[in-house]
C-alpha cells in the first residue's frame, strides 16, 4: 500500500447526518492529544494536511480525508479524555462518536491510538470493550515511542497487548519523530481494505 494522493473533504458536526461517500473509511480514534492528526500527516506525507496542535482537544469534529482518489477515506474523530473540556462538551464528543460507530456504513476498521508511554486509560479500555461488543474491527498503534528506550518499548508492547487481550504482533508501535511504523499500518491498511490479497497468500 502506498498513498500516493491525499485531500481534506468536509468536517461534519451532527454523526446523524454523515456524508455518503462511495468508499471505505478507516477511523482513527483515541484520547486528547495521543497523535491522531499527527499520524495522518505522517501516513500522507503532509505535515499541514490535518490540524496539529499541542493543546488536548482540539478536534471537536469529525474530519474525513481522502486517499488516493477515493480508494478510501480517513475519518479522525474527536478524541476523548480531556478532563478540562466542559462536561456537556465531553458527553458531545462521545455521542458523535458512537453516533458515528452506529450509523456508518462504510467503517472497514478504526485505528485506536495509545500512548506507548502510559498504561492504556479507562477511555481506552471502554472504547476497545465497545468494539468487542458490536464487533467492529480494530487495530491497536502505540504512537510516541521516540520517547521511550528499545526495552521500553518492548515492555509498553506487552502490557497494551494484555490490557485489550489481543496478540502482541497485534500492536503497532510508531513514532512520526523516528518515522517507524509506517509501513506496518500501511500493509495493515492493505489487509483491511484487500483481505482476498491476503487470503490468497
Amino acid at each position: 500500500m502506498q498513498i500516493k494522493q491525499s485531500k481534506f473533504l468536509i468536517s461534519v458536526a451532527n454523526s446523524g447526518k454523515l456524508p455518503e461517500y462511495d468508499a471505505p473509511e478507516i477511523a482513527i480514534a483515541g484520547k486528547s492529544n495521543v497523535g491522531k492528526s499527527t499520524l495522518i500527516n505522517f501516513l500522507v506525507n503532509n505535515k499541514k494536511m490535518a490540524k496539529t496542535s499541542s493543546s488536548p482537544g482540539r478536534t471537536r469534529l469529525l474530519n474525513y480525508f481522502e486517499i488516493n482518489n477515493g480508494e478510501f477515506n480517513i475519518v479522525d474523530l474527536p478524541g476523548y479524555g480531556f478532563a478540562k473540556a466542559p462536561k456537556s462538551e465531553i458527553e458531545k464528543w462521545g455521542e458523535m462518536i458512537e453516533g458515528y460507530f452506529q450509523n456508518s456504513n462504510k467503517l472497514k476498521n478504526v485505528f485506536v491510538l495509545v500512548d506507548s508511554r502510559h498504561e492504556p486509560s479507562q477511555d481506552d479500555i471502554q472504547l476497545v470493550s465497545y468494539f468487542y461488543y458490536y464487533h467492529i474491527p480494530f487495530t491497536i498503534i502505540a504512537t510516541k515511542t521516540d520517547k521511550l528506550s528499545r526495552s521500553q518499548i518492548a515492555k509498553s508492547r506487552k502490557l497494551i497487548a494484555e490490557t485489550f487481550r489481543i496478540g502482541i504482533e497485534n500492536v503497532i508501535m510508531s513514532s512520526s519523530e523516528n518515522h517507524t511504523g509506517k509501513e506496518e499500518i500501511l500493509a495493515r491498511i492493505e489487509q483491511v481494505l484487500y483481505p482476498e490479497k491476503i487470503e490468497l497468500n
